[in-house]
């Protein structure tokens, strides 16, 4: 889970038919959903003037006292994004009580270390005052920025100015229940647009209100659509996602043997050498099909790069990645963690919260595509709670959330924080981005 993959598998050609099997064999892995897992993504400012860039050095001085071997009791890992935001990665842990309290130790290490370095960590989906600089110059990082910029300025702008929070769960077993994988894919993205508008938090840009709630997630809507959008629906997940990773463009192709642990973005990497930059339009479809006689043949090893390229709000990678989610201030990343994480394992709550996202799908009931369309997420991301069907169903998602925390033996701090939430925010058809809104309109 966020403790990293299973490996990039042999480095032999492959046809279209083994890349098929192996997406769906590495990216949906089945078994009864049991563990959990967190990713914090944090904007790192000046404690005194938020607006004053981070220098790389002053950032690896910051790091350094956490980055050493055991300096995180509980194991959490240490990344950098492209902008110099800090992510940090819980392993799974076999309960949700024990992610949460195992993410809330190693977080309070790296925040003391900020605070020594005279920083802070900020939990905002968009970054309101600074524009900096690419500060990791991998090849990866400088193959995406140059992918992106074909297509506008908002690869830039995700790269370097969003923070998100990502929660990691298990697919879910072979069983047609609600413990089953395909349901289970299914819900996670009926529970998208309800975990957009609830969590939104990035409502202003360096001119102010851009007039999003969710700043970042429109960021993300406006990019390749074939890597940052769900993927069309299919009675089998795998299938739907093989189909996806294949007709994605290529974002950047490895060269040499650099990077081929797969540790792209850790904190301490080396910068690399090397072009790897993709051939325009070229898919990987395209690829396997030999529609580049100048490239190489490509590898599993390629395939598995690939597909850490993509980034659809729900991610599998041997378990379900939900990427949708703003990064949310103070320790209310607790929340959207235990929200999702009961939603989707509790199957009570399951069903309540399938049953409430029943009117965010363009036709009820609709075998084919039971899922939210493209305008529902646009919504969630512009005007959130104030969409009617969105805060009713996040109203009942965060009661059903509640009663299935009462009902098992999860901590009580853990329901507390969930029951705080809900009153400040959903019951009151608000959301963390308001807050933002109501301080500038008071400054």
């Amino acid at each position: 889970m966020a403790a990293g993959s299973d490996g990039l598998g042999d480095l032999g050609d492959l046809d279209e038919n083994e890349a098929e099997a192996h997406v769906r064999g590495v990216c949906f892995k089945t078994g009864p959903p049991e563990r959990t897992g967190v990713e914090l993504e944090w904007l790192v400012q000046d404690r005194s003037d938020p607006s004053a860039l981070i220098s790389v050095d002053r950032l690896d001085a910051a790091l350094a006292p956490v980055e050493a071997p055991g300096a995180l009791p509980r194991g959490s890992r240490i990344t950098r994004e492209p902008g110099g935001q800090v992510e940090l990665s819980s392993p799974p842990a076999p309960a949700l009580g024990a992610c949460v309290e195992a993410m809330a130790a190693d977080l309070a290490v790296l925040r003391e270390a900020a605070d020594q370095a005279g920083l802070v960590l900020v939990g905002q989906g968009l970054d309101p005052f600074r524009k900096p600089p690419r500060v990791l110059d991998h090849p990866r990082y400088r193959a995406m920025e140059g992918y992106f910029d074909r297509e506008g300025p908002w690869g830039r702008t995700m790269m370097r100015r969003t923070a998100s929070l990502q929660v990691n769960l298990d697919c879910g077993d072979d069983s047609p229940g609600v413990t089953g994988h395909r349901y289970r894919w299914a819900l996670a993205h009926r529970l998208g647009p309800v975990l957009v508008a609830a969590f939104a938090n990035s409502p202003l840009g360096t001119r102010g209100p851009t007039g999003w709630l969710s700043t970042r997630q429109a960021t993300w809507g406006r990019m390749d659509p074939g890597r940052t959008r769900h993927p069309r629906h299919h009675p089998d997940p795998g299938t739907a996602w093989a189909g996806y990773a294949l007709d994605a463009r290529l974002l950047c192709v490895q060269q040499g043997d650099a990077d081929r642990d797969g540790a792209e973005g850790r904190a301490g990497a080396g910068d690399g050498d090397g072009d790897w930059s993709a051939p325009p339009g070229l898919t990987f479809r395209d690829w396997l099909r030999g529609a580049a006689p100048d490239l190489r043949r490509p590898t599993r090893a390629d395939l598995d790069y690939h597909l850490s390229t993509l980034f659809p709000p729900v991610r599998p990678r041997g378990w379900l990645e939900l990427r949708m989610i703003d990064a949310q201030d103070g320790d209310d990343w607790i929340v959207p963690t235990v929200l999702a994480a009961t939603l989707m394992d509790d199957p009570v709550a399951a069903a309540t919260a399938w049953a409430a996202t029943e009117p965010l799908c363009a036709d009820l009931g609709d075998p084919v595509d039971p899922l939210p369309r493209d305008e529902v997420w646009r919504r969630a991301a512009r005007i959130g709670p104030a969409d009617p069907d969105l805060a009713k169903a996040a109203r009942t998602c965060f009661a059903a959330a509640e009663s299935a925390l009462a009902r098992s033996a999860a901590p009580a701090a853990l329901r507390q924080a969930l029951a705080s939430f809900a009153e400040r925010y959903p019951e009151r058809g608000r959301c963390p981005a308001d807050d933002q809104l109501d301080a500038l309109s008071r400054a």
